[in-house]
């Protein structure tokens, strides 16, 4: 398919709204659009075919399920996998495992993005520094949040919209010359890819009091017969009762001990 330049500036936006450390929509930005099953989905709909771009977009979205990021490193780059990943997967018509397999080398490449982002935003910490010497609190305040976000737009929507319009074809082109064993190898890797995010994410759950409430989810998906969105309707409910009854908890014992 084609991509007009509109579509693919679009696209290079909704990536720039999902990186990571984004002040305009911290929140949304930071937990929801970064991850490729939200971001592949809005790439769809600017595609016009919102629900394939929800198919790859969750597929890529399985071996980003325990991504975190420590101390301001990013090990990967789960918004550009899933914005460029869907759209390129979108355009070269490959099924959502194949798409997998296309799709995490681009998170790998995204973390030079945020190196170079960080990397510039150095000299308006500086910058900041004499500001704060100078007592002048207006500008420490526009050093840090317009001159890092002008950067990261720039480092962020301009190659996203040159690689979805320029990059759309030719990825088609090489869809079609790997179509058969080449392509089958690409969809088994892609398969065996969220199989490691799933592992990863049960580790981490694999906590005192946490891995329960799995296995209660699980037995109650198996026998109970409720649809998934009962189930995480139940889910979400528990789970802000327990943690009100959680934190309220630790507060009576802190002013217990009188801490």
């Amino acid at each position: 398919m084609n991509i007009s330049v509109f579509q693919a500036f679009l696209i290079g936006l909704v990536y720039f709204l999902g990186v990571n450390a984004q002040p305009w929509l911290t929140t949304v930005g930071t937990h929801v659009i970064m991850r490729p099953m939200v971001n592949g989905t809005i790439v769809g709909l600017i595609l016009g075919h919102p629900v394939e771009g929800c198919i790859i977009g969750t597929a890529i979205n399985l071996p980003y399920l325990a991504w975190i990021s420590a101390g301001g490193t990013v090990p990967m780059d789960s918004a550009l996998a899933g914005t460029l990943g869907t759209a390129l997967a979108i355009a070269g018509n490959v099924n959502p495992s194949a798409a997998t397999a296309l799709a995490v080398p681009l998170g790998l490449l995204g973390t030079v993005i945020w190196v170079v982002h960080m990397t510039v935003d150095i000299s308006f910490v500086h910058m900041a520094d004499k500001a704060a010497e100078a007592g002048d609190v207006k500008r420490i305040n526009f050093l840090n949040v317009w001159p890092p976000q002008i950067i990261v737009f720039f480092l962020s929507v301009v190659p996203v919209t040159l690689a979805v319009y320029f990059g759309a074809g030719p990825v088609a082109s090489v869809i079609n010359v790997l179509k058969g064993r080449p392509l089958d190898v690409l969809s088994v890797i892609g398969g065996l890819l969220p199989a490691l995010g799933i592992a990863m994410n049960l580790r981490a759950m694999n906590g005192k009091g946490t891995l329960i409430f799995f296995l209660f989810g699980f037995l109650l998906a198996v026998y109970s017969g409720f649809p998934i969105l009962t189930i995480s309707a139940f889910a979400g409910v528990i789970s802000y009762m327990f943690t009100i009854l959680y934190y309220n908890n630790s507060e009576s014992r802190g002013a217990g001990n009188g801490e």
